[in-house]
């Protein structure tokens, strides 16, 4: 299978979790998979105690059941270990934008880690296999690799199969042109970090869960409520109530960062 080009190593994540609340929800399970440029890996997977119950129908799809996390460490307590075993990585994953990379942002901002992704590029497997064959990871795995995922929902069998779904992709699709939004043929899949990230990208964004976005020129903007379409500066500085009532409210931590950054470089000026 083909081997990937990279500049930097590029660390392969899935999370088992107490549910799909990015702002309330806590990893149980976590799963690094790290490739270097060399093409060696380094495996690091953990079990987590979220000092939360893990709801029955959760622990029925993943296996994971309270009694099997109360013992193990807490994520404030891994988190210097994961920070060390990521370095300075791209990510990969599948469903990563939407989900892994943000709860596991949110995870280390609850420990007071400052994690920041603004110098790191995340490589959305599941973006790349939805817009070029529209599936699930376990179709995917078969689609590309022609195997059956067995243990499905096993933080560690879902990673290595995200792996094996990436390298096939780039494999399959290296020569594939498609139309951009200008009706002009190129080719998005490249054996390239850089491109594999732009390519799996769906809009931009400021922050991880999507709150926050960006006009044309590149200011940022609301992406949802009474003042979507407007910028968040414009809107801090005619209506500051708005700042604290999200800081009150249940957004995201990493959210929280975004606009108090976006306030305090508008107050600097």
């Amino acid at each position: 299978m083909i081997k990937l080009n990279l500049k930097k190593p590029l660390c392969f994540l899935d999370l088992e979790t107490t549910g799909i609340n990015i702002g309330r929800d806590k990893i149980i399970e976590i799963c690094l998979v790290k490739i270097s440029p060399d093409g060696s890996e380094e495996i690091l997977e953990q079990r987590i105690n979220p000092e939360i119950p893990i709801p029955l129908n959760v622990s029925e799809i993943h296996g994971i059941f309270d009694a099997d996390v109360k013992d193990q460490p807490t994520f404030k307590e891994v988190a210097p270990k994961l920070l060390q075993f990521i370095g300075d990585a791209d990510f990969s994953g599948f469903n990563a934008l939407r989900f892994d990379i943000p709860l596991l942002a949110e995870e280390f901002l609850r420990a007071e880690v400052d994690f920041d992704l603004r110098d790191k590029k995340v490589v959305d497997v599941q973006n790349i296999f939805h817009k070029m064959e529209p599936r699930t990871l376990k179709a995917a795995y078969k689609f590309y690799c022609n195997k059956n995922l067995e243990n499905a929902h096993s933080a560690l069998a879902d990673t290595q199969a995200t792996i094996e779904i990436l390298r096939a992709q780039v494999e399959r699709y290296e020569n594939t042109e498609i139309e951009n939004s200008d009706n002009v043929l190129y080719k998005p899949v490249k054996n390239n970090v850089d491109a594999l990230a732009s390519f799996s990208q769906q809009q931009a964004c400021a922050d991880l869960a999507g709150h926050i976005g960006y006009n044309e020129i590149g200011e940022e903007i609301f992406n949802f409520g009474k003042h979507k379409g407007r910028t968040v500066e414009e809107v801090f500085r005619i209506e500051p109530p708005y700042y604290e009532w999200m800081m009150r409210s249940d957004f995201p931590l990493y959210t929280k960062k975004i606009i108090t950054g976006i306030k305090l470089r508008n107050f600097r000026k």
